[in-house]
């Protein structure tokens, strides 16, 4: 808290800037939002993340290039539901003074949420159920409007295809979920990030870790979550491109120990997408990369893709 109190210091605000003629300078916290973003915006926006692969917005800590990235900013989307952990405070402060949405709380309905018993209260992995993420496209697409009202006619174009998409990609994920055997129908990861996406597409979901990063996982986590894998035979568990596998590896040897052997199935993307310019730093291309390796590692098979998604998939050359 201390950091975040001092990084509050080093702002200096700037009217929000009025160029029509110019793309709409718009920054995010995570990947997820800023694809999401840059989806329905188009040519009319110009989209930066703070946090990139392989970071972890539980533990993220902003410095002073974030501070101006944010300063130079017209608009700041963020995931709302503490996910961003101290830079909360950094973003309400900036909230007073330049549009400022909380994509979670401004655009999903409360009803659909899932709570925690942890300082979190909610869960703030929303986008791991597409249904879900798809509901904050209207509240994007809104801000986008407001700021840049000469694009409107764009920006609804874009955002109802993006909502085709998304649409397309929830029931290809159920579709490929349900073709693992039920016994199966197991997902043991890193961190509790998959409760959405378990509850959305019918798999039971067990993490190592609480929600936030921040606990600590003790022995007694591991022989759990080691008792879990040996008795319901799991064959694989998951890695995460966020957490050190430290853990996952701890509970494979410790199943081994008891004469049951378990792969890794495979890294899931959970709290950052993939690299740039890959599929895999889509959105849509982190939930087919985490679909297909869960699918695949627990003995089921994937769906046939979506015409909806065929454009998707070309720009990748993914063909299945």
């Amino acid at each position: 808290m201390k950091r975040a109190v001092a990084l509050l210091g080093m702002m200096s605000f700037a009217p929000l800037i009025s160029a029509n003629e110019s793309p709409l300078n718009v920054a995010t916290t995570i990947g997820m939002i800023a694809d999401v973003a840059q989806e329905i915006g188009g040519q009319c926006v110009e989209v930066e993340a703070m946090m990139g692969p392989g970071v972890d917005p539980h533990l993220y800590q902003a410095n002073a290039s974030d501070v101006a990235m944010l300063r130079q900013a017209e608009q700041i989307l963020y995931a709302g539901y503490s996910l961003e952990g101290q830079l909360g405070a950094v973003l309400e402060n900036f909230s007073h003074n330049k549009p400022t949405l909380a994509v979670g709380p401004s655009g999903i309905d409360p009803a659909e949420l899932m709570t925690s018993q942890d300082v979190y209260g909610i869960d703030p992995h929303l986008w791991m159920d597409v249904s879900l993420w798809a509901q904050t496209i209207p509240a994007i697409s809104d801000a986008f409007t407001a700021a840049r009202p000469e694009c409107q006619a764009s920006i609804e174009t874009n955002a109802a295809k993006y909502e085709e998409q998304l649409n397309a990609l929830h029931a290809w994920v159920a579709e490929s979920i349900e073709s693992i055997p039920e016994r199966r129908r197991i997902l043991v990861t890193a961190h509790d990030a998959f409760g959405y996406y378990g509850r959305a597409y019918g798999i039971e979901v067990e993490g190592i870790q609480g929600i936030s990063t921040q606990t600590e996982t003790g022995i007694a986590d591991i022989r759990s979550m080691t008792d879990v894998v040996v008795e319901r035979e799991v064959p694989a568990i998951f890695v995460e491109s966020t957490i050190n596998p430290r853990t996952i590896q701890a509970v494979i040897e410790a199943a081994r120990q008891r004469g049951h052997e378990v792969a890794i199935g495979g890294e899931l993307y959970s709290d950052a997408m993939g690299d740039a310019n890959s599929a895999d730093g889509t959105y849509i291309g982190m939930i087919y990369a985490n679909t297909r390796h869960i699918v695949e590692a627990l003995g089921g098979s994937l769906a046939p893709m979506p015409d909806a998604l065929s454009e998707w998939a070309g720009r990748w050359e993914i063909a299945e």
